[in-house]
């Protein structure tokens, strides 16, 4: 299935579905197959693997697959069992590149502190 639209699923379905909007599994709501979308809001259950900008899973929702996304937020008994992989997600900075990244006077007064917390 192929939208250019959001969804509401509250019943099941088995198969691929592929939105450039959101799509929302209700509180019935039975997903078999795999799911492309930018933002992903889990209620149900979905078993399948997950492509999206965004997913939650609410406290009821039950995913059983893989999700590759750039946000995943997991309410309490919210439920996920599988595997995740983040993606666009830019590498951490490491302290040479902060060094330039600050001004030498921000860098001399941390370095005081850390100084005074060993004493």
């Amino acid at each position: 299935m192929n939208l250019a639209c959001n969804l509401y699923v509250d019943g099941e379905f088995e198969g691929i579905i592929h939105s450039n909007k959101e799509v929302n599994i209700g509180k019935n709501g039975h997903i078999k197959g795999d799911v492309i979308t930018k933002r992903l809001v889990v209620q149900g259950y979905i078993e399948g693997s997950i492509s999206a900008g965004r997913v939650e899973i609410k406290a009821n929702g039950r995913v059983n697959g893989t999700i590759e996304s750039g946000e995943l937020v997991i309410e309490a008994k919210g439920i996920f069992e599988g595997n995740s992989v983040v993606k666009d997600i830019s590498t951490a900075p490491t302290s040479a590149s902060l060094e330039t990244a600050l001004p030498a006077d921000t860098i001399k007064k941390v370095e005081q502190k850390e100084e005074e917390k060993q004493k």
